[in-house]
């Protein structure tokens, strides 16, 4: 149960069968299809999980949402990888940010940013004039964020910069230099949006799995659902700093596969 966004994921004993996603303001129909799959047993997490479990007339396990994060990224990372790694930071990119170093069973919240979906869809609204976080990822695969951000190439235009020229020297400021040439793209916007939340994400993760001495980086979170343009920022920017970047599959519902994991008494096996 998250501020924006629900995650649920329902399993039988084969394996997780079905993965839904919800607004997090319609918490009664949530509950409707909880109570109507019937289940044996129910793991919630995420600040919104008290106000659900009142909703349902049946007993349900609360998991601390940190735990569920390491327990569900953990059996996704078993089943997607053939060499397994047990000491990693793991970013739960939502509306905002948190960064876990996961260390064998112990997961420790190591730091984050109020950078997330949240910005995504916020700035979305008064740049580009939709909420939509589908419509500013689409709009973000269009665009061109060189047309926004002001570059080190755009600086040292004689080319003897002491830093590569294609990298982002401050996020929107060539919004001011074209104030009197009409605004711009909003696919381009769109981008540059992305680009923000991923430089600084990502230049934060990185520091901190530095500071904790360990090379993976794992992703996962609703922010990054369909988002190849954050993805590739993230990425590109994760192997600059000397970092591998890893992106959960269905990486979204790493939390709430782990609270129901934690709910069936998996959790201590991992």
């Amino acid at each position: 149960m998250g501020a924006t966004l629900v995650k649920l994921v329902l399993r039988t004993d084969d394996g997780p069968t079905d993965l839904r996603v919800a607004p997090a303001d319609a918490i009664e129909r949530v509950a409707r299809e909880v109570a109507s799959s019937r289940p044996a047993r129910v793991g919630l997490t995420g600040g919104g999980a008290p106000a659900l479990a009142r909703l349902l007339n049946f007993d349900t396990t609360r998991a601390d949402e940190f735990d569920a994060w390491r327990v569900g990224a953990g059996e996704m990372l078993r089943r997607e990888r053939a060499d397994p790694i047990d000491r990693y930071l793991l970013v739960s990119l939502g509306t905002g940010t948190s960064a876990m170093l996961v260390d064998g069973r112990s997961v420790t919240r190591v730091g984050g940013t109020a950078l997330g979906g949240g910005t995504v869809v916020g700035l979305g609204a008064a740049l580009i004039g939709t909420a939509s976080f589908d419509e500013i990822v689409a709009l973000a695969r269009q665009g061109d964020r060189r047309n926004v951000d002001l570059l080190v190439s755009d600086i040292y235009r004689n080319g003897e910069s002491p830093l590569p020229g294609a990298l982002n020297a401050s996020s929107f400021a060539k919004l001011a230099r074209r104030i009197h040439e009409g605004p711009a793209a909003p696919r381009d916007l769109a981008h540059a949006i992305m680009g923000l939340v991923g430089e600084n994400v990502g230049l934060i993760c990185s520091g901190l799995a530095a500071a904790a001495r360990v090379t993976p980086i794992v992703f996962g979170g609703t922010t990054l659902r369909g988002n190849t343009s954050l993805v590739q920022i993230l990425r590109v920017l994760s192997a600059t700093t000397g970092h591998e970047a890893i992106f959960l599959e269905n990486g979204e519902f790493a939390g709430a596969l782990g609270a129901l994991t934690l709910a069936v008494g998996r959790g201590g096996s991992d």
